[in-house]
């Protein structure tokens, strides 16, 4: 037993120094620990990770690469401010990729994922009369990745991953600025789940996700610039 456990201990995978840095600068940036503007000193987070600024240096390139930083001259690493046109540009690529994912998932999708689905849409519902964006937010996220995580094409789940983390430190600002979407949105996952219930084709299924998507955008590019929050009118 005991040769058996070094055994499975000797071939477990070992997860890399970049890979452990840049888990940890992602979920900061993802729960605005790190809000956009905040300079990444790299020798700092290497100290505070108890490893050397190279796989720190790895790990933020691959963030770079996600939008999620930017490098700016002398000044360094900094999280990534999405402006207005960034925001529109990284929105209707993940409404394409999405929606191209999800169209492709629902044939693979069974009644159990179905079921959860509609589960987290109805608390959803139930959210709306006393509404809390951060957790809006965070079951938004979940009911998408249900359906877009089906898909058979893991490259295409990975791009549509990567636009969800680009928008991640904005999506709460998002549905505080356009509250009058969050019971939309609503309506408009049930009719999604609705037309991969009723074995509707695939053409059909990423019509529906791209409207959806774009709905919200355009909720928010009507708005101008952005005033106070306000409180989401009821479905």
């Amino acid at each position: 037993m005991a040769t058996r456990a070094l055994s499975e201990r000797a071939t477990a995978p070992t997860v890399s120094k970049s890979q452990q840095a840049y888990d940890w600068l992602r979920e900061r940036i993802l729960r605005q620990e790190f809000t956009p503007g905040y300079r990444l000193v790299l020798s700092a987070i290497g100290k505070e990770l108890g490893m050397s600024v190279v796989p720190v240096r790895e790990a933020v390139r691959r963030l770079e690469a996600e939008g999620l930083v930017v490098f700016e001259r002398n000044i360094g690493a900094r999280v990534g401010m999405i402006d207005r046109t960034g925001y529109e540009e990284a929105m209707d690529a993940l409404a394409v990729l999405e929606s191209a994912a999800i169209s492709r998932a629902a044939a693979h999708l069974d009644a159990a994922t179905l079921r959860r689905a509609r589960e987290l849409n109805e608390v959803m519902r139930g959210s709306l009369e006393h509404f809390d964006a951060h957790m809006f937010t965070a079951l938004n996220q979940q009911f998408h990745a249900l359906l877009y995580r089906a898909c058979p094409n893991q490259h295409l789940v990975d791009l549509t991953e990567a636009e969800w983390s680009r928008l991640g430190h904005l999506r709460d600002s998002t549905f505080t600025f356009i509250p009058g979407r969050a019971p939309e949105s609503v309506r408009e996952h049930e009719h999604i789940l609705g037309l991969i219930e009723a074995g509707a084709a695939p053409d059909g299924v990423e019509h529906a996700c791209r409207m959806h998507r774009g709905r919200t955008l355009s909720a928010y590019l009507d708005l101008g610039e952005p005033g106070a929050p306000t409180s989401p009118s009821t479905p």
